[in-house]
């Protein structure tokens, strides 16, 4: 169904129509936003068409057409791409217009847009975000971002739709990646952690259910053990969060410490576990697949229906 517009609001535009894409895309048209997209997937396009949104066949396309732009793609490569590429979005922009980084990348790799995208005129703001499918539809993403105070005016209203909070981390580009950073290590970490408690527990002859129940009253439970452990409980591993992101993400965190001679024994462990289950044919699964790693261990088959 068409929504309603608000001609006082800017034109917004996204690039990747993904589980996180989608839902920012579809919470900017609830709150009246001119909204158009863009994604390489035909699928993406149509659903996006079909929810009152309108699609651009390229960055360069969707750049014509926005003053606010969220980049909601995979990593800094896709990300340097479709904003300042041979079909980018920036160099289509008017002056004066916002860009809105979210995809999880190295602070430096952040800090490499700013000065390229200040060029055409544009301001740029850092800002990954957390929450997963179902808080990006919702429009409730915590932002983590830095950036200066006129982009943050002039970007204020389309923040609000998707977010539930906003942390405004300073002006300095790439504060807000290397916060989102520090959250991927812990969140990693964690389910990691959990994993390896189920498996435990399963090898020791403990109930599954039993042990989630009693976890998740008890000292030991993480919001991450209290969301993942049930889709091994229920044997469902399509991926909300793939192991890959893991990989990629871990990746991240282990590679900006090592620049800096700092030691993350944790994420460096985490890492390895989700690069064997990627190693093991599992990188497209659930990231709960790592409890897969261990060997032995007679884990929950789904539930009849």
């Amino acid at each position: 169904m068409q929504q309603t517009r608000n001609v006082a609001l800017p034109s917004v535009g996204v690039i990747g129509l993904g589980s996180m894409g989608m839902g920012i895309a579809r919470s900017l048209l609830r709150a009246g936003f001119d909204t158009w997209g863009c994604d390489l997937g035909e699928s993406a396009r149509s659903a996006f068409a079909a929810a009152g949104g309108h699609v651009a066949q390229s960055p360069a396309a969707l750049g014509e057409r926005v003053d606010v732009l969220f980049c909601v793609v995979v990593n800094a490569r896709q990300a340097k791409e479709v904003l300042l590429g041979e079909q980018g979005a920036c160099a289509r922009m008017a002056p004066g217009g916002v860009v809105i980084q979210c995809a999880t990348c190295a602070p430096d790799a952040v800090r490499a847009l700013e000065a390229p995208i200040a060029a055409l005129g544009l301001s740029l703001i850092d800002a990954p975000i957390s929450g997963g499918a179902v808080k990006a539809a919702a429009g409730e993403l915590t932002v983590m971002a830095s950036g200066g105070a006129e982009a943050f005016d002039k970007a204020a209203g389309a923040l609000d739709a998707v977010s539930a909070r906003l942390f405004r981390l300073g002006e300095a580009i790439g504060a807000g990646s290397q916060v989102k950073l520090v959250n991927q290590l812990l969140a990693g970490v964690h389910i990691a952690a959990a994993a390896e408690a189920m498996a435990y527990g399963i090898s020791g002859g403990c109930d599954p259910d039993a042990v989630f129940e009693v976890i998740t009253a008890s000292a030991g439970n993480s919001w991450m053990f209290e969301n993942r452990v049930p889709h091994i409980l229920d044997a469902d591993y399509s991926p909300r969060s793939a192991v890959d992101i893991f990989v990629k993400d871990l990746g991240l965190v282990h590679e900006s410490a090592l620049g800096r001679k700092f030691p993350l024994p944790l994420t460096a462990q985490a890492l390895s576990m989700f690069t064997q289950a990627s190693a093991m044919g599992l990188g497209g699964e659930d990231d709960a697949a790592v409890v897969k790693i261990f060997p032995g261990v007679q884990l929950p088959k789904a539930k009849e229906a």
